[in-house]
Parts: structure tokens; C-alpha cells; sequence
């Protein structure tokens, strides 16, 4: 769908600045409303982060580049606005390669009930570790059925939102104590903790014991998707997403246009003032309500606020990977196809967690960097082309823990390669044949394999440090210690709003932040 070249008028009821998954959500709501609508993107595509690229040169396999997998976009944004998408179930949880009494072995959960509680019999001996597990995850099951519809109605209060789980053991676990305490009060194994902390830690620099709750914040958006905590592979690809929601947007009625570079917003009633730049130069527009689906810290900068006193960090390492077959395992009772399909962990014993995480802290890379890896063309073999998914061809997409900003401030491509390096021989050390002799290659004969620290994510989508969140995780519900309003999108000026991850239940591939200041919007 060819892009708008220009602005069309000089004032518009809505501005949104920024065409990331979260500002054509906010677009088509309010455009099917009624309302006039315009999106003003910086790059030449939509789509943000939540981006399908072809990332090796002549190779005909589009990754999702950047944000990989959905859990929290809820099915009535995509019913609402009637997006031709979908998403398949894994059929596979995770795999956990490990070595016990001299053997390769590992943790499988998957292939129905029976298979996994032999998988952990047969690593720890008893049923006592899988027994602890469905306990576990039966709790936080009855939280997140009672959480995730609240996230597109207005924010509730703590205490409503306590009353409505209804379970104050639970409360107490995930939303009051450090979630170390309840993974060492109920499991025993170190493997099986560390597997169930590593949704705690994703794009969070914490560890079990943070007094800040960071980690337990980061762990209830990971297990409150759908209301069952899984996390989907988007059919065709992350921008298949994107793309339909470009195409429900402008179809609406929003007019959007890319390769336009908001340089600063002049709050005011009736209008404010968003000023920009393009090819054809700079260019003003009023608008009645301004929606920004950026960082806060890009809001502060765009409008003169002080910068927030929190700076954003991200705490990731992004490996896209694409091979000529999948390797073979040291533990040869697994199929890779199974191994793969679901999250397979390296280096992600609750041990190994927590000593990367103090060798971070210590201004260290991680010496052995805990990771984990899925291959998407397994369950959707669509993002390849017929020729490659015909010769066995995989895409593997690798997401590493531990890795702060703070690491890359200096000499960002040599840090970038030797965590690479050190990330790449962990995964070896539970291969039965070296990752690169699997790694197909482009057509300069260069090995398919590409990595993103923060820092290469702040400059390539303006990730405040790289942070795939815009800022802290927030939990769910209204604090007075922190302005939200009544949506959690509301800014300290009253016709400007958040509808990116910087939002009040933002981050994520959700569509949530847009959905909810569409209707801050049309509720005012």
C-alpha cells in the first residue's frame, strides 16, 4: 500500500506521533469514531519495532526483526477492528538442556501431561518438582484470568484489583514480596527455578531478590496474556500484524504518512501544535487531542519537559539466525524440531541467572550468557520462502538476559561481538555439532546471523537505552505514588497522551496503550 506523501490539511482531531503497532491501534479506533486522524512517522514504514524484515542480503526469509512473539494483544482489539490475523499455539512450552551425573539430559514441558511429569521425574527423581509446577502455575492461571481483562477498562485501583484476584496468598507472592522468596519456598531443583524465573527477567535488568519488584512486575505481563499466559507465533511474521493494522487504519479513514520526523509539540486548548520535518522540509499541524506512541522520555524532550529522573535502560542481547537445518542435540532422546519449537534455555539455572546478573552489575558481560531460542518457521514455515522451507531451512531467533546498556556505552561493536561470541558457545555447549557449520549464508557468502544490543536499538527505533519497555514495567493498577489517571495514558498536560509502552500497562506486542487512549479520547 503506497504511503501518503504529505499532510493534508492544518488541523486534525487527533495527531499521533509515531506509526508503531500501538499508534495504528489508537488510529483505527478513532478514526472508525468519526474522528480526522493523522500519523506522523519518522521512518519510511510503519510498524515500529513489531517489524517483518528480509535481514540477509538475497535470502528470501522474513524475521520478525525486533519484537518476536504476542501474548498480551488481547482478541478484542483484533475482533473490534476486524485485523486479518492470527496466531498458532506452540506446541511445545520450553526445553531446558542440562547435564546430570556426567549425562546430557534436560527438562522437557510439553506433549501433553504425561511426558512432562516424566521429563522431571527423570531429572529430579520424584514427582515432588511437578507436583510444586502445576501447583504453581495454577495460581498465577487464577491471576491471570482475573488480570488481563482489566487491561483495556480503566485502570482499577490496588484494592480492586486485589479483591477481584480474591486469593491473598497469591497477591502476596507476585505483587508484595520479592518472587525469589515464593521459587525457593516451593521448588528445589535449581534448573526448575531458574526456567520459571527467566519470565521475570526478559528485557529487565533484576534478579530473584530485587526489593524494587521489577522482577515480579516483568513476570506477571509475561504469565497474564489471554488470560493463560502463551505466547502465540504471529502468522507471517510479526508485520503481518503491523501490516493489517496499517491497512484497518487507513481504511477508516487515518491519513498516514511516513519519513516525517516530529520535531517538537506545543501543548494547548483548543489545539496544540506538532511541528515536523520532511523531504519537502518543515511543516506545522494543530490537532485537538496529540497521542505520542513513543517513550516518555521522547515526550519530555518533544514538548521541553524536564527529562524523567528515571533514564531508560534495556537489558538484552537480539541474535536473528537463520540455518540450513536445525542442529543436532547432545541430548538425543529430544527431537530439535520439539526442542526448538517451544523457548529452549541455556544457561538459565537459577544459579547461572543470578551469577550473570552480579557479573553484569559489575560492569562484566556475562561469561556465560543465559539466552533463549525458538525457531518461528516451525510452527509457521510461511516466512519462508517455498524454496527454503523446501530444502529444511529455519530461522532461530535468540534473546539474551543480563546484557544492560550500560555494558555497550563504550566501544558498542566489539562488546556487541564478543557477547555474541560468548552467547553462541553456550548454545554449543548442548549441541552435538557447532551452531555455525548449520548457519546458511547470504549471497556475499557471509554467514545469516545478526545481533542487536540496546544500544543498536536505541538508534535504530529510538528505544530509550535500548529499553524494549520504553521505561519500567508498571504494575497493573492505579498507585498514588505515581500520576496515571483514569487510563494510564493521561500526561501532566491534559490534551496530550501516551499510547506507546511508556503507557500504564503498556509494553509488549498488545495494541493495549493504543486501544486505551483511543478511548480516553472519546470518553473526554
Amino acid at each position: 500500500m503506497p504511503a501518503q506523501a504529505e499532510v493534508s490539511r492544518d488541523v486534525y482531531d487527533v495527531v499521533i506521533v509515531g506509526g508503531g503497532h500501538n499508534g495504528l491501534v489508537a488510529a483505527t479506533y478513532l478514526a472508525r469514531a468519526g474522528r480526522s486522524v493523522l500519523v506522523l512517522e519518522r521512518l519510511d514504514v510503519t510498524g515500529g519495532a513489531a517489524v517483518s524484515t528480509r535481514a540477509f542480503a538475497g535470502v528470501d526469509a522474513r524475521l520478525s526483526r525486533y519484537s518476536y512473539l504476542v501474548s498480551l494483544l488481547p482478541s478484542k482489539i483484533v475482533d473490534d477492528l476486524g485485523l486479518e490475523f492470527a496466531v498458532r499455539k506452540r506446541s511445545v512450552s520450553s526445553y531446558t538442556p542440562t547435564v546430570r551425573g556426567g549425562r546430557a539430559t534436560g527438562l522437557f514441558v510439553g506433549g501433553g501431561e504425561e511426558r512432562t511429569r516424566a521429563s522431571f521425574r527423570a531429572l529430579t527423581g520424584s514427582d515432588t518438582e511437578y507436583a510444586a509446577w502445576r501447583d504453581f502455575y495454577a495460581t498465577t492461571g487464577n491471576v491471570a484470568r482475573s488480570v488481563f481483562p482489566t487491561l483495556t477498562e480503566p485502570l482499577p485501583t490496588r484494592d480492586a484489583l486485589r479483591a477481584r484476584i480474591g486469593d491473598d496468598a497469591a497477591w502476596h507472592m507476585l505483587f508484595e514480596q520479592p518472587l525469589g522468596i515464593a521459587l525457593e519456598e516451593r521448588f528445589r531443583d535449581d534448573l526448575v527455578r531458574g526456567v520459571v524465573l527467566t519470565d521475570a527477567l526478559i528485557g529487565t535488568f533484576s534478579n530473584a531478590h530485587d526489593a524494587s519488584l521489577a522482577q515480579n512486575t516483568c513476570f506477571l505481563y509475561h504469565i497474564i496474556g489471554g488470560g493463560t499466559g502463551d505466547w502465540d507465533v504471529p502468522v507471517g511474521g510479526m508485520g503481518a500484524f503491523t501490516d493489517a493494522l496499517l491497512g484497518a487504519a487507513r481504511g477508516a479513514g487515518s491519513e498516514i504518512v511516513t519519513g516525517h520526523e516530529v520535531l517538537g509539540i506545543e501543548p494547548g486548548d483548543p489545539h496544540s501544535v506538532v511541528t515536523y520535518r520532511s523531504g519537502s522540509g518543515e511543516g506545522s499541524v494543530a490537532a485537538r487531542k496529540v497521542l505520542v506512541n513513543a517513550s516518555p522520555e521522547a515526550l519530555a524532550e518533544l514538548i521541553g519537559d524536564g527529562a524523567p529522573t528515571e533514564r531508560a535502560e534495556g537489558a538484552q542481547l537480539k541474535v536473528n539466525m537463520l540455518l540450513r537445518r536445525l542442529p543436532r542435540l547432545r541430548d538425543a532422546s529430544v527431537d530439535p524440531r520439539e526442542a526448538f519449537a517451544g523457548t529452549f534455555h541455556i544457561s538459565e539455572g537459577y544459579g547461572q541467572l543470578e551469577t550473570a546478573y552480579r557479573e553484569a552489575a559489575a560492569g562484566s558481560l556475562p561469561s556465560a550468557p543465559p539466552s533463549e531460542i525458538y525457531c518461528h518457521s516451525i510452527t509457521d514455515p510461511t516466512v519462508l520462502s517455498p524454496e527454503l522451507a523446501g530444502r529444511g531451512y529455519q530461522t532461530l531467533t535468540m534473546f539474551g538476559l543480563h546484557a544492560p546498556a550500560r555494558l555497550f556505552a563504550a566501544d558498542n561493536d566489539a562488546k556487541r561481538a564478543a557477547l555474541l561470541k560468548s552467547a553462541l558457545a553456550e548454545l554449543d555447549s548442548v549441541l552435538a555439532e557447532p551452531i555455525a557449520d548449520c548457519l546458511a549464508v547470504d549471497r556475499d557468502g557471509r554467514p545469516c546471523v545478526e545481533a542487536k544490543t540496546p544500544v543498536d536499538l536505541e538508534h535504530d527505533l529510538r528505544l530509550p537505552g535500548g529499553n524494549i519497555f520504553h521505561r519500567s514495567l508498571a504494575l497493573p493498577f492505579a498507585d498514588e505514588s505515581r500520576p496515571t489517571g483514569r487510563w494510564g495514558v493521561e500526561t501532566a498536560h491534559e490534551n496530550v497522551l501516551l499510547c506507546g509502552a511508556g503507557a500504564v500497562r503498556g509494553g509488549g506486542v498488545s495494541g493495549i496503550p493504543g486501544h486505551n487512549a483511543a478511548m480516553a479520547v472519546l470518553e473526554q
